[in-house]
C-alpha cells in the first residue's frame, strides 16, 4: 500500500512538473526579451514600464513609410477604438550627441489566443536618425545596438541597407515573425542599417544611416534562399574593416573639347 502510494506521489509530481515546463516554455517569460536588445518579445505595458509612458502614439497608413501621430491620451481616449490596437505603434524621442533619436515600437497580436484582443508583442523596433547618423557613431546613439566586432560575424548588404546578425537563435521568436514556414527555420536578433540616399559601393565608417531596425530575421533562410539580394561582406564594426584603405577619390570627367571643322 505504501508503494503505492509513493508511486502515485511521484506521478502527480511529474505531472505538475511537465505541465509547468509545458507552459513555460510555450509562453514568453512575463518581463523578458526574446534577445539581448531587451525590447523584441516584450508586451506593451513591459516597455511602458521599462521606458514610461510614450511621448506620442503613431499610426501607419497601409505599408507605406507615411504615418499619423497622437498624443498618448488622445489616442487611449479615442484613435485607438476606431483601429486594430496593434496599429498604433509607442513612440519616444531622445536627444543624443546632437542627434534626434526616435524610437517606434512595432507590435504584433499573439494568434493562438483565442479572444477579441490577443496580447501584443514587439515585433520590431524602428530607431530614426535626424539628421543621418555616420555608422561609425551608431552605438554611440543607441545603447541597445551593440554589433559583433569579429570580422566574419554574419554581416549582408544590399544598394539600401546593411544587415548585421548577433548572438544564438531563439526558438521562442517564432511568435513575433509573420514569415510563411516560420518553423522550418532558426531566428537570432538581426540589426538592419537603412541609408535613404543608398549605401555606396565603398562603404566606409563615415556612411551616413538613416534608420536602425531591431528584428528576427533568419541567417539559414537567407544564405540558401536569398542569395542574389544579401551580399556577404566584412563586418563593418570590426579592427580588419577599420585598417581598410580609404576609398579610392572618384575619377575626374574631362573637360569636353569642342570639335571645328577644317
Amino acid at each position: 500500500m505504501m508503494a503505492r502510494c509513493w508511486l502515485l506521489s511521484r506521478y502527480i509530481v511529474g505531472m505538475a512538473v511537465s505541465a509547468f515546463l509545458t507552459v513555460a516554455f510555450s509562453q514568453p517569460s512575463e518581463g523578458a526579451a526574446f534577445f539581448e536588445d531587451g525590447f523584441l518579445g516584450l508586451t506593451p505595458q513591459e516597455v511602458h514600464a521599462k521606458l514610461g509612458t510614450p511621448h506620442a502614439i503613431r499610426s501607419r497608413k497601409a505599408a507605406l513609410r507615411v504615418f499619423h501621430y497622437y498624443s498618448f491620451q488622445d489616442w487611449e481616449k479615442y484613435f485607438k477604438k476606431l483601429v486594430s490596437p496593434e496599429n498604433g505603434e509607442d513612440v519616444y524621442t531622445y536627444h543624443r550627441n546632437g542627434y534626434q533619436v526616435r524610437y517606434s515600437f512595432v507590435y504584433t497580436p499573439d494568434l493562438r489566443e483565442e479572444k477579441e484582443f490577443p496580447t501584443l508583442y514587439v515585433k520590431r523596433v524602428e530607431i530614426e536618425f535626424s539628421p543621418a547618423a555616420p555608422l561609425k557613431d551608431i552605438p554611440n546613439l543607441v545603447p541597445e545596438f551593440r554589433p559583433p566586432t569579429a570580422p566574419d560575424a554574419p554581416v549582408f548588404r544590399s544598394n539600401l541597407w546593411i544587415l548585421i546578425f548577433k548572438g544564438a537563435p531563439s526558438r521562442e521568436a517564432e511568435l513575433i515573425v509573420k514569415e510563411r514556414d516560420k518553423e522550418k527555420w532558426e531566428w537570432s536578433l538581426a540589426y538592419q542599417l537603412f541609408a535613404i540616399n543608398g549605401i555606396p559601393d565603398y562603404l566606409t565608417l563615415d556612411t551616413p544611416i538613416d534608420r536602425l531596425e531591431l528584428t528576427a530575421q533568419s541567417l539559414p533562410l537567407i544564405r540558401q534562399l536569398r542569395k542574389l539580394t544579401h551580399e556577404p561582406i566584412l563586418n563593418p564594426y570590426s579592427q580588419e574593416f577599420a585598417n581598410l584603405p580609404p576609398p579610392p577619390p572618384k575619377p575626374k570627367k574631362p573637360i569636353p573639347v569642342p570639335q571645328y571643322a577644317d
